[in-house]
């Protein structure tokens, strides 16, 4: 297997009955009596079973399945081979299951179950088994895949036992944790370890990062599972490894529980989606060179680069070239760690910011608002023979840009979503790409570029901007 960061997923593929149950971690109450949850170091050493006994309730086994149908043979994609066979003959499409399993946590009394969005993306049907064998239906009440967390809801399920949210900014490095869950579909695993760093954001399998690091041994089939502190509460969910083998090699990542409460807070009114404060202004990491030359000791903060006319940041007083040093007196070293740390925080208040500016350090204020819809979506997916067949597209404002994390200033129109194997996906165009213009003519709508494509062309001519970069492509008819 390739070395890398991955998911912590299970291979999509059918499994037997058994391997989707847990084997009960309920204590057998002849054989063991109950014990108060550690108190002192002494206690720990001894047993972690009392935290097991108070959490493993709470975690459970999740999959999904949906259908795919699938021209049997390749061939019939040809108009030469259908012309003689039809459409049915040696093409009829077949059925395929494709199952997906993970692990999820109990969040709320009421049946919210969080997990990763990774674990059920494109599964129509999703399922939840417990410790004690019972199984329900589940139904997907929110997606973020920005922080590649989901919320399920549980279909007529009594007496659940719901686990206690911490404070994850509170971790340190060596706190001791347990990760629960049900690796390789074997059933309800714990494994032990320590918080080994924090607010790791190179990870790659989500927007927004800043994950817990842990050495306690995470494994395909944890994807969603409970990381928990000493006093048996929720501090992350585990969500990918490092490893070159696909097993678990003491690195692991978990989605820690400050980005959980605000996904679950968001599922519990109803949302369709996370609700999250605008910031009106675009980020980059502060060089060595910048650094030595503001006189700080290290590379730490954020420039910033860009500031949207009338946008929180701007109205605060935040200007271009300001180095943002701490949010709320946390330091923040870098884009990831303050966009990670401000996605956090409740719309409605306001949150303080240390600046260094001109030498001097001062404070600014900037309120918590969602970003506006300042024109329709106009969602078109767009078709036909041209180097753009298989793009979503959508009028870009200042929330679609905070939903895909680009700059908010910028106007045009952008690449929402990519078809797998489509045209646009072959010539390289990417989620978060802005099509400014086509053979010269400025593209301010979606209809606009829909309308465009319907011309018969020798050549294409596209210009987007990305990352801050503006490039122009020439593409044949």
């Amino acid at each position: 297997m390739k070395r890398g960061i991955m998911p912590v997923r299970f291979g999509r593929t059918a499994l037997p009955a058994a391997l989707m149950l847990f084997a009960s971690l309920a204590p057998l109450p002849l054989l063991a009596q109950a014990r108060q949850v550690p108190e002192t170091r002494q206690q720990v050493q001894l047993s972690f079973a009392p935290i097991v006994q108070k959490t493993a309730g709470s975690v459970v086994n999740v999959y999904g399945a949906r259908v795919e149908r699938r021209a049997q043979n390749p061939f019939m994609d040809d108009p030469f081979f259908r012309r003689f066979f039809g459409d049915d003959g040696f093409g009829v499409p077949r059925e395929r299951v494709q199952r997906s399993l993970g692990s999820g946590v109990i969040v709320d009394a009421s049946g919210l179950v969080v997990t990763n969005n990774h674990v059920i993306e494109g599964m129509s049907e999703v399922k939840v088994a417990f410790a004690d064998k019972r199984e329900v239906e589940a139904t997907i009440v929110l997606r973020d895949p920005r922080t590649d967390l989901a919320v399920l809801k549980l279909n007529g399920a009594k007496d659940l036992s719901a686990i206690d949210l911490a404070d994850s900014d509170q971790l340190q490095v060596g706190d001791i944790v347990l990760a629960i869950g049900n690796p390789f579909g074997v059933g309800q695993t714990v494994t032990q370890g320590i918080v080994s760093a924090l607010a790791r954001t190179q990870v790659g399998v989500a927007d927004a990062q800043s994950f817990i690091q842990t050495d306690a041994a995470i494994n395909p089939g944890n994807s969603g599972g409970a990381l928990v502190d000493m006093e048996g509460r929720l501090i992350g969910i585990n969500t990918a490894i490092f490893s070159r083998s696909g097993g678990s090699h003491g690195i692991g990542f978990a989605i820690p529980s400050s980005m959980v409460r605000v996904v679950v807070e968001s599922a519990k009114t109803g949302a369709a989606s996370v609700r999250r404060p605008w910031f009106g202004a675009r980020l980059q990491a502060l060089t060595a060179d910048v650094a030595d030359g503001l006189g700080l000791d290290r590379p730490a903060g954020s420039v910033v680069a860009s500031v949207v006319e009338k946008g929180p940041a701007a109205e605060g007083g935040l200007k271009r070239s300001d180095v943002i040093l701490a949010l709320d007196g946390v330091a923040v070293d870098d884009p990831e760690a303050f966009g990670y740390r401000f996605a956090t925080r409740p719309i409605g208040g306001t949150t303080s910011l240390t600046v260094l500016r001109g030498g001097k350090r001062l404070v600014v204020p900037v309120k918590l608002v969602p970003a506006p819809e300042t024109r329709p979506r106009e969602s078109v997916t767009l078709s036909g023979r041209t180097p753009l067949s298989g793009l979503t597209v959508l009028n870009l404002s200042p929330a679609v840009a905070e939903e895909l994390s680009i700059d908010a200033g910028t106007e045009g129109v952008v690449v929402s979503a990519i078809e797998e194997g489509s045209l646009a996906a072959r010539v390289g165009f990417q989620k978060g790409d802005i099509i400014l213009a086509l053979n010269g003519e400025r593209m301010e709508r979606s209809r606009d570029v829909e309308a465009a494509l319907r011309q018969r062309k020798r050549a294409w001519e596209v210009t987007i901007s990305r990352a801050g970069q503006t490039v122009t492509s020439v593409f044949p008819g």
